[in-house]
C-alpha cells in the first residue's frame, strides 16, 4: 500500500472512530469519502484526483443522505420535569391572588405555588392550565372562565 493510500486509511479510521463516539450521524460521509480516495490511490490515481474524489463523494453523500438520516434517526424527545408541567391541568387548592401573593395548585399529585397569568383572582377548586413556570411558581389560566373575578 502506498503512503498516501495509508494516510486515507488512517483518515477513514479516524472518521469512523469519531462517528462511533457521537450520538448523531456526523462523520460517516467523510469515512466513505476517505475509503473512495484510498481506492483511487491504490488504483494509481494522482493525489489531486484522490482529494477531488474525497471531496465530491463526501459532499454528495452529506447533501443527499443527511436529511434522510435526520428524518429517520431523529431521537424522540420526551418532556421531563418542569417541561412536562407546562400545558398540564390541575386544580386550585388555595385561592390565587397575585396582589396578596397567595395561591397553590395541585398538578399530577404535587402542590405548586401559583400565580395568575392574567392578574385575575382564581377561586379554590377551579380547574387551571399551566402557561409557564418561573422558578418554583407556575403561572396559570383558569379553564372555567365564567367563575373568574377581575381584581
Amino acid at each position: 500500500m502506498n503512503p498516501i493510500a495509508g494516510a486515507w486509511f488512517v483518515a477513514m479510521v479516524l472518521f469512523l472512530w469519531l462517528e462511533a463516539s457521537t450520538v448523531g450521524i456526523v462523520s460517516i460521509w467523510f469515512a466513505v469519502g476517505a475509503l473512495c480516495a484510498m481506492i483511487t490511490g491504490i488504483c494509481g490515481g494522482e493525489l489531486w484526483l484522490q482529494v477531488v474524489v474525497f471531496m465530491v463523494v463526501s459532499i454528495v453523500l452529506l447533501a443527499s443522505l443527511r436529511p434522510l438520516t435526520r428524518k429517520y434517526f431523529k431521537p424522540k424527545l420526551v418532556k421531563t420535569n418542569v417541561d412536562a408541567v407546562v400545558g398540564s391541568t390541575g386544580r386550585v387548592m388555595e385561592e390565587i391572588n397575585n396582589d396578596l401573593s397567595t395561591g397553590r395548585v395541585k398538578l399530577a399529585g404535587l402542590e405548586w405555588a401559583a400565580r395568575s397569568s392574567h392578574q385575575a383572582v382564581i377561586p379554590v377548586d377551579t380547574m387551571i392550565r399551566v402557561d409557564r413556570v418561573e422558578g418554583v411558581k407556575v403561572y396559570v389560566t383558569a379553564i372555567q372562565t365564567d367563575i373568574l373575578q377581575e381584581v
